[in-house]
């Protein structure tokens, strides 16, 4: 996982330096913000020229997913004060995939969160790094295929959880909404459209909990 992540931390930092930006403004944006999506969305918009501004407002509506995180494993560092602000800024797709992945056992949900994000964190910023270097000397980063690593890396972290029924169906139609608005929206939007696919199982979710 680590490894996956670091390879698309190599991406990000060979488009950004290939793309004309000077080697700290990648840096710093591993760095400071640790978003892999939207720190690729804000650069896909600022490189098509969308500007500054557009490319941190796209950065901010792709990570307005993170709010259902939040809500889902928070209370794993909802203690004090800044254990709330650091585990605000390690809240990612893995750390949270992990923590959920431990179950009702909170001190391993725990374990989990924190030890994940600290891996993803050096991970990613380590190979921006790399990818900074390497981008002086690589005209076309996407001609070795990183651009596909980070998503492939996301469908194996969340392959094993299709096997239940009702977050298939919801990843499904999810999905179908992203694809179906994608070619009409701006960047980020259809990713936050996906979130209405969890109302596909409302229904058979509330006839469950009747039966029980």
């Amino acid at each position: 996982m680590s490894i996956g992540i670091c390879i698309v931390g190599v991406s990000f930092g060979a488009i950004a330096t290939a793309a004309g930006f000077p080697w700290w403004i990648p840096v710093a944006m591993s760095a400071l913000t640790f978003a892999a999506t939207s720190q690729f969305a804000m650069l896909a918009v600022v490189m098509a020229g969308g500007g500054v501004l557009a490319g941190l407002a796209a950065g901010v509506l792709v990570h307005l997913r993170h709010i259902p995180y939040g809500l889902a494993v928070g209370d794993l560092y909802w203690g004090r004060w800044w254990t709330r602000m650091l585990g605000t800024f390690m809240l990612i797709d893995q750390s949270t995939a992990f923590a959920l992945a431990a179950g009702h056992d909170r001190r391993r949900a725990k374990t989990a969160y924190w030890a994940t994000a600290v891996i993803m964190f050096i991970a990613w910023n380590v190979g921006t790094v790399i990818g900074v270097f390497a981008g002086g000397f690589v005209p076309d980063p996407d001609v070795f295929g990183l651009d596909a690593a980070f998503p492939a890396l996301l469908l194996a972290l969340v392959f094993p959880a299709l096997k239940d029924r009702d977050t298939l169906m919801a990843v499904l139609v999810g999905s179908a909404v992203a694809l179906a608005t994608a070619p009409f929206l701006p960047t980020g939007v259809p990713v936050l459209l996906a979130i209405l696919g969890v109302f596909a199982t409302w229904p058979r979710g509330k006839r469950r909990e009747a039966a029980e």
